[in-house]
């Protein structure tokens, strides 16, 4: 209706317009019959043109305002007509609305009671079917869950929520006590078969395995660590499954008791395989391959020869045993089965890392985080007890060996010890979150191997000091004693664990230059000691040498020990060791060395002193001799003879076993005496001093030396 009041609004505003030019055309007329005075003086021909001009005007004025008023009404009663017609639909409009709405609500209704009827039929059927819970699932759970978890599982869960409706909606009906006990036989099933599956599929690592395992991270190629496979994936997954179960549904946590359980003992199986395995080798195929020994290793199973992780596998650790042959001393006697033993252990350690690692990538997939580094700890206890009682019988079988002065048998601490320290790293890794005692018991083992071996060496110095002055032990042809070879022999070792060894000594420091020692410091020790060492075997040797009777054989044995540590000491780094605090050193044996060939050549001048010019007659040639004068020279020639071949037939016996010096020894002694003897017997060998020459002149120049020659030589 308002657009038609508009529109009927803007046909009366063109009417007013319209009506607004005739009042302009009739003001005109006014103005027109008001102005016929002006008229009178415009020419008759102009008057005319401008009246018709003006009629023209009034006419299409006219005819304008006629065509405004037939618009206008045409407008009007097409406004009605609109007008009429929406009233029209609007009161039809109203009959329909009034007409549908009732339908509307009324059906609306219907669909909200059919949706009730439908929800409550869905909440019947629901809560009928927990009734029927316990007889459709009772024979699932009477047969078990093993191979076909899935299904279990499923029925646990329609179980568990019957015991939830129960429980919130009728506590006191006996369908819950049934779906009770169903649902605690299901979960005593579910923790038999973890059980039953942790048993059955978990195995012993093989000790071939294990090694190569331990060899794998020194490999020079680059390759892609691949963990041991503990359980079958399949298996795995079911283990999986089933603790997760238990955690959430069963709130239960014995199953991880059972997991560590079980763990546990395969985890210290498979270390004590590992040692069995060394030592079966070692009886049957000899010692298998040692980290300690190099090239040792030859028909073991595993196809790469097996390294010890973090280690630079160059040690020399000598078989003393072999060294020595018959030899009865302080370090005589080491046994193979000693080393056997040290390399096991070594590899146990390294194996237990390894292993404990594994387990512990196993157990972060079956154990809630919260528990794992609880479960973890309590399941490599048994094999980390074993590894450090094992330590600690090592220990206490080396202050029993300290006590029997048999220090070859400490000396399996040191390639331990070493191989503990440079682990350390990987178990301070591997048991992160464990419990204070068990992370303690690494370092207390590595604080009683450090005493234990700073106590050996100690004790080992005393005893080179101490070492009693045995006649029947000194060697009869004054060759190097049993005491040097062995001490050099066990300094010779220490080379090999030097750091080791500093840091034995470093650890009884009480100074706080040692609280936080450097691998100088703890050289600088060692250097020491090894000082300490050679001193006290200095002061020993001497001792030992005024057990001869004979200065010429004392001084023998001392050039044969000195000559034999100077040669050793040379040949190994311990010179170089021993240069840090002792720059002399090496001059010094030099020139205690070059002393006692003076000695020993001292004790020539009694078969010298006799054919020397001193107190022999002066003759001139062709001029008989005198009675006394001849009786000198017989005794002379005499006394040269006895004592060359007296001298000759003792030292014979002796013995220099350094090639070098022993023929350095034989010439110069020859040079003076062939000298000597040369030049008496060219002034004398020609003189009338007996009727019987042969009987005086029993030896020619050559001869001479060729006796010499023959000396510390017990084959000729």
């Amino acid at each position: 209706m308002a657009p038609l009041g508009r529109h009927g609004a803007g046909l009366r505003a063109e009417v007013g317009v319209a009506e607004t030019g005739a009042e302009r055309a009739r003001r005109g007329k006014v103005r027109g019959s008001g102005s016929r005075w002006a008229e009178a003086m415009i020419p008759p021909q102009e008057a005319s043109a401008r009246r018709r001009e003006i009629e023209d005007k009034l006419k299409q004025e006219e005819e304008t305002l006629s065509f405004i008023r037939d618009s206008l009404e045409k407008s009007d009663q097409l406004t009605k007509n609109m007008v009429s017609i929406l009233s029209s639909f609007e009161s039809r409009l109203m009959k329909l609305e009034n007409s549908i709405i009732p339908v509307h609500k009324q059906t609306e209704n219907l669909q909200r009671l059919q949706e009730n009827v439908e929800k409550t039929l869905s909440c019947l059927d629901h809560v009928i079917s927990y009734y029927h819970v316990a007889s459709d699932t009772e024979k699932i759970i009477r047969e078990g869950p093993t191979g076909r978890l899935e299904e279990y599982l499923g029925s646990m869960a329609k179980i568990q929520k019957a015991v939830e409706y129960f429980q919130d909606n009728s506590p006191d009906s006996p369908e819950l006590n049934k779906v009770k006990l169903l649902f605690e036989r299901g979960k005593e099933s579910l923790e038999s078969e973890f059980r039953s599956l942790m048993t059955r599929h978990s195995k012993v690592v093989s000790p071939v395995l294990i090694l190569d395992l331990i060899s794998g991270e020194d490999e020079l190629e680059v390759q892609e660590e691949v963990p041991l496979e503990h359980l079958p994936e399949g298996v795995l997954q079911d283990v999986i499954r089933i603790s997760r179960w238990l955690v959430e549904y069963g709130r239960n946590q014995d199953f991880m008791n059972v997991y560590y359980q079980i763990r546990s003992s395969q985890l210290d199986r498979s270390i004590k395989g590992l040692k069995e395995h060394f030592r079966k080798s070692s009886s049957s195929a000899g010692v298998p391959y040692s980290p300690a020994i190099p090239n040792k290793r030859k028909d073991t199973p595993t196809k790469k020869p097996v390294k010890r992780p973090g280690h630079e596998h160059d040690f020399r650790v000598k078989h003393l045993s072999e060294a020595l042959n018959d030899k009865h001393g302080p370090l005589a006697g080491r046994d193979d089965t000693l080393d056997v033993e040290t390399d096991a252990y070594i590899h146990c350690v390294s194996a237990f890392v390894k292993l404990a690692q594994s387990e512990y990538q196993l157990l972060m997939d079956i154990i809630p985080e919260h528990h794992q580094k609880k479960t973890f700890d309590s399941l490599i206890q048994d094999a980390l007890d074993g590894l450090m009682l094992e330590g600690e019988n090592i220990v206490s079988a080396a202050r029993k060996a300290i006590i029997r002065h048999d220090f070859s048998a400490v000396l399996t601490v040191f390639p331990i010890l070493r191989h503990l320290k440079q682990t350390k790293p990987e178990f301070d890794q591997v048991l992160q979150g464990t419990a204070a005692s068990t992370k303690n018991k690494l370092p207390g083992l590595i604080t009683s191997m450090e005493t234990v071996g700073a106590k050996a060496l100690e004790d080992f110095a005393d005893n080179i000091k101490n070492d009693p002055d045995k006649e029947y032990n000194m060697p009869k042809d004054g060759t190097v004693h049993e005491l040097t070879s062995n001490a050099i022999l066990f300094l010779q070792q220490l080379l090999d664990f030097q750091e080791t060894a500093g840091a034995m000594l470093a650890s009884q420091e009480t100074s706080s230059s040692a609280a936080s020692y450097s691998s100088e410091f703890s050289k600088r020790l060692l250097s020491t000691y090894i000082c300490k060492v050679l001193g006290n075997l200095q002061l020993n040797l001497l001792s030992k040498s005024k057990v001869y009777e004979d200065p010429a054989l004392s001084a023998v044995f001392l050039h044969n020990n000195y000559n034999y540590i100077l040669k050793a000491l040379e040949k190994s780094e311990l010179i170089q060791l021993v240069a840090v605090t002792q720059k002399t050193a090496e001059r010094s044996y030099r020139e205690h060395i070059e002393q006692q060939i003076q000695t020993y050549q001292r004790s020539w001048l009694k078969v010298t002193d006799y054919i020397t010019e001193k107190n022999l007659p002066v003759f001139q040639p062709g001029v008989k001799l005198r009675d006394k004068e001849r009786q000198m020279i017989k005794e002379r020639f005499k006394g040269f003879n006895d004592g060359l071949e007296e001298l000759c037939k003792i030292q014979k016996a002796w013995a220099i076993p350094d090639v070098e010096q022993r023929d350095k020894i034989r010439q110069a002694q020859k040079n003076i005496v062939r000298e000597t003897y040369g030049a008496f017997l060219h002034r004398y060998g020609s003189v009338p001093f007996t009727k019987n020459p042969e009987k005086y002149i029993k030896y020619r120049v050559e001869q001479v030396g060729d006796m010499i020659d023959r000396l510390f030589d017990t084959s000729a």
